[in-house]
């Protein structure tokens, strides 16, 4: 436990004395998100905060681990890390072609599947399914890591709200990894919890800075190692009834996964690259009813801790069902919230 409460500290301490500097740097080389049609904020914002959370995170996480019984996968996660940091600043400053984003993140997943050999190796009863072919599990693995990475960038559309989302599930899957004994991963998740701590401070609106696409796909790629390994594992230290670790998962990261899945169709249905930019995202939707920033950042943080509870004691019904019923409950929810805007629309036209 030691480990664990130096790790957090010095990572908070190291990311929050790095911010200002980076704000500083990006105010003098003008390295800005600059505001435009479908930008939220209206002046221009440093985007490097995901470097100052690498910083704190991969250094805390350097002088804290013991590697030695994961020395395998700690050196392919360290590259991981490194290519993000790379083609993610690349990103903020110079902006990438989707298509060059997808294959880099497409690289991510093989790397952590072909070489640090982390991969869903089992459906765990859902859908009545436990073993998984090598192949189909490959790809199932890839796309989860690809579709984590982009859920968790594309709902860092509002001041604090990737941050908050982020602490709430890796704060999660820290807390069930430490309670089972699994020391590296609690401390991956507890460290890079303490880096969001920091970068929050000048994250939440008004924000002085946005940690960018650096932040948003470390942020998801940390997510996606952290869910496979816990479904690979959670059932194995009886913290969970049996055959419910997918599901348990899929709560945790319920809300970036569905809301992206749900625009992507949206965009799809429409003909339109599911990586088109449009205002269909929860945020947008409470935005457009005139929530605050903060406000925002506040209810879906909260809407996410209430849906890891109520999957947790939903759990019993199997793996199956509570799945099915976190889709529908998400969107009987984001059903209401449109006749609530329709609503109000209409209201304000008469």
């Amino acid at each position: 436990m030691e480990n664990v409460i130096v790790g957090c500290i010095s990572a908070f301490i190291i990311s929050f004395y790095a911010m200002p500097i980076i704000i500083q740097v990006s105010k003098m080389k003008k390295l800005y998100d600059v505001p435009n049609d479908r930008k939220i904020h209206a002046t221009p914002i440093p985007s490097l905060g995901g470097l100052g959370i690498y910083i704190g995170f991969i250094f805390s996480l350097l002088m804290n681990a013991d590697i030695t019984p994961v020395i395998k996968e700690f050196q392919y996660f360290l590259a991981c890390f490194t290519v993000v940091l790379i083609f993610g600043t690349k990103d903020d400053i110079l902006i990438l072609l989707p298509f060059k984003k997808f294959l880099g993140q497409v690289i991510i997943a093989a790397i952590v599947i072909l070489k640090a050999g982390l991969y869903i190796t089992s459906f765990h009863g859902f859908a009545n399914l436990t073993h998984i072919p090598t192949t189909l599990a490959y790809f199932i693995t890839g796309l989860t890591i690809v579709v984590i990475m982009n859920a968790f960038n594309l709902i860092d559309g509002v001041d604090g709200l990737a941050g908050s989302v982020g602490i709430v599930s890796t704060l999660t899957f820290a807390l069930f990894f430490h309670l089972s004994g699994d020391h590296f991963y609690a401390l991956l998740a507890f460290v890079f919890c303490a880096s969001l701590v920091a970068f929050l401070i000048f994250n939440y609106s008004p924000a002085k800075i946005f940690m960018g696409d650096t932040g948003a796909m470390m942020l998801g790629l940390i997510n996606a190692i952290l869910v496979i390994r816990f479904i690979n594992t959670a059932e194995t230290v009886n913290l969970l009834p049996n055959a419910s670790s997918p599901a348990m998962g899929f709560g945790i990261l319920m809300i970036p996964l569905l809301d992206t899945l749900r625009v992507f169709g949206i965009r799809m249905m429409h003909g339109r690259s599911p990586f088109s930019p449009d205002r269909n995202h929860l945020h947008h939707q409470l935005l457009d009813k005139g929530m605050t920033h903060r406000g925002v950042a506040l209810s879906i943080s909260g809407f996410s801790i209430l849906g890891i509870l109520l999957t947790y004691w939903a759990l019993p019904l199997g793996c199956t069902t509570v799945i099915v019923l976190q889709v529908l409950v998400f969107f009987t929810a984001n059903f209401i919230l449109h006749q609530i805007k329709d609503k109000q629309k209409g209201v304000a036209t008469a």
